[in-house]
């Protein structure tokens, strides 16, 4: 779920406390909670019980041994549950695990960041703008303005549960980019009042647009006329922004050799890191949602910059996305943004008609690499792989218009807990098992906080899931097991966005172990590796401006389902590597529509009016 932008008018508990020197954006951010390290016991409980949900009774024999003998009093957890306890206390940490998770998860990993890092946001249609240059424009005015609030940290915090969270990670949104390196990557951020400048790329071409001009920004017919030049000046260039698209120590690699090709490189490349963001001028005019969903979440792999954090999409037909790189930043800071680009055109809450364009104006400036045959093989590579790659990837796009949250609300459940169930029914019916399912839970309420791991399949969504199919159980008592199915969803969900997930803990004792230690049996057990394989990675974010969302699988054998729950509608994006993502689409479908027909009984009838 996003967490709320609003301001909390409740006073805050004790700890908190407004530090008014940091600006509003960071006035909260010293007195955060420091993310816990839960209990061993607890986390040990936790787990065995997850594991029950997927294992035979002879498999969770095995594991429940392996967890004992790791938990015993004086044993090899207990050691490692000091050292990482030590570690959090250390008054120079401010997050025991952000610098092992952002290198394990994000920096060191080798595969390309498109299409298995990278996520989408497709936008509602502007009708106003089909004008490719006048919705680049306008997009461009409102992203202005919310850097604006990030650059003075005037933006107001956001809050859950009425608790403000960490805003940390803003600082890695705007002139921000990610750089490949051996044996692992590293951000680089430049100083935003330096490069007054946004980067526009169409036919592969990049073109600097400077956005302020004697101290004053450019307003939106002023952007408008530079995309305009854009558009006009771009000839098909060499694709030097394929690059990016490659595994990362190719892509380490290639970068090389195109700083060895000319000095001039190394000014161009640290031109695009330096920008504000990417507006992508793509001449493409997708219309289905499917359409709408490749092009946002990978294009044809070469008019793109793929380190940048964000990259808006404009089509030739107006149509317009958005692009994140995830390494620095979670999907809850873009979607904000978006949301607020979004509600500020479409509700008219900026100006955007001032039709003055000032006469001192430079035109767009190309930033142009000098590419050899060298650099060209790199890029011909690139391309060919990228299509290799993204030749493998089936998408489906279930944008399901039965209902939405308006009704799940009817039934009394948690939106998020019922759309869990619509995808472990839908899984269930395809392949007649539940198997390993992540859903990402926030945990930016700690200082530096990311995410914790929400293990969706319970011994109760199990028991439900097979209810569904059984002809002998009664309506009733299938209400009664989804009850009980989403009620466990809540329940771990709740306590994973506490910090008291299963997963981060146990990979924090992990890392604690020291050199020529022994790996302890709890990490050989072959159950430790099947239930954190993610057969499902889900994750919600909801906009109604919005018309998708989402990204890859994470194994090779599973699926990645990123959902939307708006008022009334529910969109699912389904990516797998070939088993079958229209299915699981169709599955989706009728899960919720036997969801539906199952709870409406439950509703109160409408009382009749005297």
């Amino acid at each position: 779920m996003a967490p709320a932008a609003k301001r909390s008018n409740s006073s805050l508990p004790q700890g908190y406390v407004e530090d008014k020197s940091k600006g509003p954006m960071l006035r909260y951010q010293e007195s955060l909670p420091k993310l816990p390290v839960p209990k061993l016991e607890e986390t040990a409980a936790r787990y065995v019980k997850t594991l029950k949900a997927l294992l035979s009774p002879a498999e969770l024999a095995t594991s429940t041994k392996a967890v004992q003998e790791f938990i015993k009093p004086g044993g090899v957890g207990e050691q490692l549950q000091q050292r990482l306890v030590a570690k959090r206390e250390d008054p120079k940490t401010k997050n025991w695990i952000y610098e092992w998770w952002n290198d394990a998860a994000y920096l060191s990993y080798r595969d390309p960041v498109v299409p298995y890092v990278s996520y989408f946001y497709s936008h509602r249609d502007d009708r106003r703008r089909r004008d490719p240059a006048k919705r680049a424009a306008a997009i461009s005015t409102a992203v202005l303005e919310f850097k604006k609030d990030v650059d003075n940290g005037t933006l107001e915090p956001e809050y859950m549960k009425k608790l403000p969270i960490c805003m940390d990670s803003y600082k890695w949104m705007f002139n921000a980019s990610r750089v490949a390196a051996k044996p692992a990557d590293y951000p680089v951020k430049f100083e935003a009042k330096d490069h007054k400048y946004l980067i526009a790329v169409r036919k592969n071409q990049f073109w600097k647009i400077t956005y302020e001009v004697d101290g004053q920004q450019l307003n939106t017919s002023e952007l408008e006329a530079q995309f305009a030049k854009v558009y006009e000046l771009a000839k098909r260039a060499p694709a030097v922004g394929a690059l990016t698209s490659e595994n990362r120590d190719v892509w380490t690699d290639a970068r090389a050799v195109l700083l060895d090709a000319s000095p001039k490189n190394a000014a161009a490349l640290e031109a695009i890191e330096a920008s504000a963001f990417l507006v992508c001028l793509d001449d493409a005019a997708p219309v289905t949602n499917e359409e709408r969903a490749h092009q946002y979440w990978h294009g044809d792999g070469q008019n793109r910059w793929y380190d940048k954090p964000l990259q808006f999409i404009v089509n030739d037909n107006g149509t317009s996305g958005f692009m994140g790189e995830h390494s620095m930043m979670d999907g809850t800071p873009t979607h904000r943004l978006n949301d607020y680009v979004n509600d500020v055109i479409f509700n008219n809450k900026l100006d955007f008609s001032n039709p003055s364009v000032r006469s001192n104006l430079h035109d767009p400036v190309a930033v142009d690499f000098e590419v050899t045959k060298e650099v060209e093989a790199e890029i011909d590579r690139a391309v060919k792989d990228f299509n290799k790659v993204i030749g493998q990837h089936e998408l489906a796009v279930q944008a399901y218009q039965g209902y939405g949250k308006g009704l799940i609300k009817k039934f009394k459940t948690s939106p998020d807990a019922y759309v869990q169930m619509i995808i472990q029914l839908a899984y269930y019916k395809m392949y007649g098992k539940n198997r390993p399912t992540y859903e990402s839970a926030a945990t930016r309420r700690f200082q530096l906080g990311r995410t914790e791991t929400c293990r969706s399949v319970s011994e109760e969504s199990v028991a439900w899931c097979n209810s569904m199919s059984d002809p002998t159980v009664s309506d009733e008592d299938k209400v009664a097991l989804f009850k009980n199915a989403t009620a466990a969803h809540i329940e771990y969900i709740s306590a994973a966005s506490d910090g008291k997930g299963v997963d981060r803990h146990l990979f924090g004792l992990k890392k604690c172990l020291k050199e020529g230690e022994e790996l302890p049996t709890i990490y050989k057990d072959p159950a430790f590796g099947y239930s954190s394989s993610w057969f499902l990675s889900t994750s919600q974010l909801s906009s109604e401006f919005f018309n998708g969302y989402g990204w890859s699988q994470v194994i090779d054998a599973g699926f990645g389902i990123a959902y939307m729950i708006n008022e009334n509608s529910i969109n699912f994006n389904v990516v797998s590597k070939g088993l079958g993502s229209a299915k699981m689409s169709h599955y989706l479908n009728e899960a919720a529509g036997e969801m539906r027909d199952l709870l409406a009984p439950t509703l109160e009838a409408p009382k009749a009016k005297l």
